[in-house]
C-alpha cells in the first residue's frame, strides 16, 4: 500500500464508524494526518492523537458545534470526507415518504450542512478537501435487473439511496465551482458495491456483472480520499470518480 502524503493535515471524516468512513480514518492516519471521528455515536479512536465526537449529522446546530469543537482542538480543518450513510432495499412502488425521508436526511441532509459548515473556516485558511462519498448508483439506475430476476431488487439499493447519492454528485459539483478560487478542492468518490455489512445480501449473480469479478474492499476508496485530500492535488475538483471495478464506465 502506498503511502499518501498528508502529515501535519487536519481531517474532519463523517462516518468514522462506518466500513468506508473507518478505512479512511485509517489510511488518512497513515499519511501522517491528524484525524477527527465523529459519527452518531463516538468511534473508537485507535488513532493517537486523534478525537472522537458524537454527533446528529442531520442536525445543523450540532453539526456547526461539530465543526466548532474541531477547530478549538485542532485550529483548523484541511480536509472534510463525507462518508456518513444508510442504505435502501426494495422496489420503487415499497418506497414510503418516511423511508425517502430517513435516507435523503442521512445521506443528502448531512452532506449539505457539513460542507456548508467548514467553508468558512477553508475560506479563511484558503485552503480546503471536501470528498463527498457517492455511488454508482447515483448514476447507473440501480444494479438490479428486473426483467430479468425481479427478486434482485429485494437485495440492492433503490430509488431512494440512488437520488440521494445524485444529489450528493450535484451538490459537489456546484461547491466546486463556488470554492476553486478559494483554494479549495470539491470532489466525491462514487464507489460500486462493497464488501461490507450493508451489501451481505448482495445476489451473487449481481457481482458477476462486475468486470472485476468480485466486490470492492474499503481501502480501495479509501486510497483514492486520501489522494483526492493530498495537497499534490491542488488541480483536480468537480470531479465524480468511480471505484466500481467496471461496473459503470462513464
Amino acid at each position: 500500500m502506498t503511502r499518501i502524503a498528508l502529515d501535519g493535515m487536519v481531517a474532519l471524516i463523517n462516518g468514522a464508524g462506518g466500513m468506508i468512513g473507518s478505512a479512511v480514518a485509517r489510511r488518512m492516519a497513515e499519511g501522517g494526518a491528524l484525524v477527527a471521528l465523529a459519527d452518531q455515536e463516538a468511534p473508537t479512536n485507535m488513532f493517537g492523537e486523534s478525537r472522537s465526537y458524537a454527533t446528529d449529522l442531520a442536525d445543523p446546530v450540532q453539526v456547526r458545534a461539530l465543526v466548532d469543537m474541531v477547530m478549538t482542538d485542532f485550529g483548523r480543518i484541511d480536509c472534510l470526507v463525507n462518508a456518513a450513510g444508510v442504505t435502501s432495499l426494495g422496489a420503487f412502488e415499497t418506497i414510503g415518504p418516511d423511508e425517502w425521508d430517513r435516507v435523503h436526511t442521512i445521506n443528502l441532509r448531512g452532506v449539505f450542512l457539513a460542507c456548508q459548515a467548514v467553508i468558512a473556516p477553508m475560506k479563511a485558511n484558503k485552503f480546503g478537501r471536501i470528498i463527498n462519498i457517492g455511488s454508482v448508483l447515483g448514476k447507473n439506475g440501480g444494479n438490479p435487473r428486473p426483467w430479468i430476476d425481479a427478486s434482485e431488487q429485494d437485495h440492492a439499493g433503490n430509488a431512494a439511496y440512488g437520488a440521494a447519492k445524485a444529489g450528493v454528485h450535484a451538490l459537489t459539483l456546484y461547491l466546486a465551482k463556488e470554492l476553486a478560487v478559494y483554494g479549495i478542492t470539491v470532489n466525491a468518490v462514487a464507489p460500486g458495491p462493497i464488501a461490507s455489512p450493508m451489501t451481505t445480501s448482495f445476489p451473487e449473480a449481481l457481482v458477476r456483472q462486475i468486470p472485476a469479478g468480485r466486490l470492492g474492499e474499503p481501502d480501495e476508496v479509501a486510497g483514492m480520499v486520501a489522494w483526492l485530500c493530498s495537497r499534490e492535488n491542488a488541480f483536480v475538483t468537480g470531479e465524480i470518480i468511480d471505484v466500481n471495478g467496471g461496473l459503470w464506465l462513464d
